[in-house]
């Protein structure tokens, strides 16, 4: 991902201060970079990543997007889409990949609601055993001739 060119350049970061910084732990990070969505400088003599403070705005970047519900996969998608330049606009793709995360929310949103009305469901119909504190369950070896 491109930052704003008006970030002023300070030394390289390690994996470890960007992850200290961005509060995004080092494994995300590496898994960011090996995906393309962030960028490092290189690597230093001892072997360590090294990232500008371009890569600050990329992760907080990544990060509101996952906050949309976006998976990396679908950020993937987004970025590989501005890097071709050709077909969709990138505002577009994301306005379609946006759409895809509502109706995915949608969808976990409906399904949490189903156990919600299997509890209400459970309540109603066991209410007096659960305020006693005797359910027995059906289909258990000992029955409910084990009831106290």
């Amino acid at each position: 991902m491109e930052a704003s060119t008006s970030t002023p350049r300070l030394r390289p970061m390690t994996v470890g201060e960007l992850s200290r910084r961005t509060g995004v732990t080092v494994k995300a990070l590496r898994e960011y970079t090996d995906f393309g969505l962030i960028y490092t400088l290189g690597r230093s003599p001892a072997g360590y990543r090294l990232y500008d403070t371009d890569a600050v705005w990329c992760v907080r970047f990544i990060g509101e997007l996952r906050g949309l519900g976006l998976t990396v996969a679908e950020i993937r998608e987004l970025t590989a889409a501005r890097a071709d330049g050709a077909g969709q606009s990138v505002g577009s793709r994301l306005a379609d990949l946006l759409h895809r995360s509502r109706e995915r929310l949608h969808q976990r949103i409906a399904a949490q609601r189903q156990i919600l009305d299997r509890i209400e469901t459970f309540e109603t119909e066991h209410h007096q055993h659960l305020a006693q504190g005797d359910l027995c369950w059906a289909g258990h070896p000992g029955g409910c001739d084990t009831r106290t």
